[in-house]
């Protein structure tokens, strides 16, 4: 049964309305006050958007909770939203973690608390918009306008070379999604309309998919990041605040992913198929090469930030395979895991690199330095903090039981259906990703303490433990248990998978 109220636009309309509320009303409200709204304010839409979940019916690949009004009526631009099991895992993952953005940045943020609280709501609504647009107009206003709030954050509490980093940042990001809305736009002028259904059906030529296809692709591979446009992201993530490194990693690089599967594939699938050999090869270089690039950083962001690339190469090869699969095996549904395994690794990165990055934050709260070399001996004085960034270092190295093997056990496993070799260099990052994130550790937190400063450390205090401990939580529970997040998008993959299959150039091909 659905819900009678508007759920998804009060998920994106209530962060963005309560975010400059506290913008506007904080300098009166004072510095505690606002703390306590934004975060009341996020965890109201958080359980809010538990109800998409308590009413989802995992059994249909319909959009669900849609709402649907006239925007602009002159060009048929609809205010058109919806959900399914493909956007519902990333709607919840943005509720969940600005809460922990909020709680990170409690004591942290000194300066104009009130504009940094609010610039984190406004981004949230702004990003559950991203996932729940089904007008491609609406989906490009919201994709555009979170780099706003974004830009701002870095900019204003970022660190030294904050104002490189936010303009390279905005670059790269703006220049590739104006292709995608020249593409948009012509979509527009096939069908007549910005329905993202009505372009999704629309029929083709194998070379106007290619030029679609190349559109898409340069905006999402920017966000993704793929190689080789990648290269904003470490810049991006050494000078943001922790907030915004958080949020950056765990949902903005999503977003990347998540336009391939909902325009890529289903309106593009013959030029898919006919790139799928290139996307492959560009994925397995982020896996195998950026790996090698995490191995000799010295500043632990920056090598959480290639880390990141790495594992997100993972979404992108699993998204990609599919041809190749059902032409060895002749079976659809062997294509479906490969982009169910996408999924997965998309919301377990965004636990692992979100607590990892929160994990420096910790670390640069007392010490003010993220260079690996300014530690050692950390265990001797924060025994409990050890701990955390230890479970969350074997996640990210994809250690069984905790969620970072999910995701890429299933790509790798869907891999070896396509080709061996396919497989054989995914599966390079459990070593890759072991020697850099535990040699990272090792230096960190065990050996001699080279530097005095770190005899001052304090361990976590309670609200640092229950941020990291609520991650460490979901980490555990999706590596033992990943059913619930399977069962919720399955459905909906194999009707993307469908989508495709139904394409007579991609059958004819194969």
């Amino acid at each position: 049964m659905q819900l009678d109220l508007p759920i998804l636009s009060i998920c994106i309309w209530l962060p963005i309305l309560g975010g400059l509320w506290v913008i506007f009303a904080g300098s009166k409200l004072g510095e505690g006050m606002v703390r306590v709204q934004a975060l009341v304010i996020s965890i109201a839409v958080f359980l809010i958007s538990m109800l998409l979940y308590q009413d989802f019916d995992p059994t249909t690949a319909a959009m669900q909770f849609t709402e649907r009004m006239t925007w602009i009526e002159a060009f048929k631009v609809e205010y058109h939203i919806g959900a399914d099991g493909i956007a519902l895992p990333l709607i919840l993952l943005t509720t969940f973690t600005t809460i922990l953005v909020i709680g990170a940045g409690w004591e942290v943020i000194e300066d104009r608390v009130n504009q940094y609280m609010g610039a984190f709501l406004i981004l949230e609504g702004l990003m559950v918009g991203v996932f729940c647009a089904l007008d491609a107009l609406l989906f490009y206003v919201f994709w555009e306008a979170m780099l706003i709030p974004m830009f701002l954050i870095i900019g204003i509490w970022g660190g030294p070379k904050r104002v490189y980093a936010t303009i390279k940042f905005f670059l790269y990001t703006f220049l590739g999604s104006v292709l995608m809305l020249v593409a948009l736009l012509y979509l527009y002028r096939q069908t007549g309309s910005f329905d993202l259904a009505e372009m999704q059906a629309v029929a083709l030529t194998a070379t106007e998919q290619k030029y679609i296809f190349i559109a898409f692709l340069l905006a999402f591979a920017v966000k993704v990041p793929m190689w080789p446009v990648h290269t904003w992201l470490p810049d991006a993530h050494v000078e943001a605040p922790t907030g915004g490194s958080v949020v950056l990693a765990a949902i903005m690089l999503k977003m990347g992913g998540y336009g391939f599967i909902r325009f890529s594939l289903p309106i593009t699938p013959d030029a898919a198929h006919a790139l799928d050999s290139f996307m492959i090869a560009l994925s397995l270089i982020a896996v195998v090469y950026i790996g090698f690039v995490a191995l000799v950083q010295q500043d632990m962001k920056k090598l959480i930030a290639y880390s990141s690339i790495s594992h997100m190469g993972f979404v992108t090869l699993g998204l990609f395979m599919m041809f190749q699969i059902y032409a060895n095996t002749g079976n659809w549904q062997d294509a479906a895991m490969g982009i169910e395994g996408a999924m997965v690794q998309m919301v377990s990165h965004g636990f692992i690199s979100g607590a990892m990055f929160l994990c420096v934050g910790v670390l640069y709260d007392r010490l003010h330095s993220r260079q690996i070399n300014d530690y050692g001996g950390v265990v001797n004085y924060m025994p409990k903090f050890a701990a955390f960034m230890l479970l969350f270092s074997m996640a990210n190295a994809g250690l069984p039981a905790t969620s970072g093997f999910v995701g890429e056990f299933i790509v790798i496993l869907s891999a070896y259906k396509a080709s061996f070799w396919y497989a054989f260099l995914a599966s390079t990052t459990l070593i890759l990703g072991a020697a850099y994130t535990l040699w990272m550790y090792k230096r960190v937190v065990f050996g001699e303490v080279r530097n005095p400063k770190v005899a001052t450390l304090t361990d976590i205090n309670g609200r640092e433990a229950l941020i990291l401990g609520t991650l460490a939580v979901m980490v555990l529970l999706f590596g033992i248990w990943p059913a619930p997040l399977l069962d919720m998008m399955h459905v909906s993959v194999e009707h993307l998978v469908e989508q495709v299959a139904q394409s007579k150039l991609s059958v004819a091909r194969l």
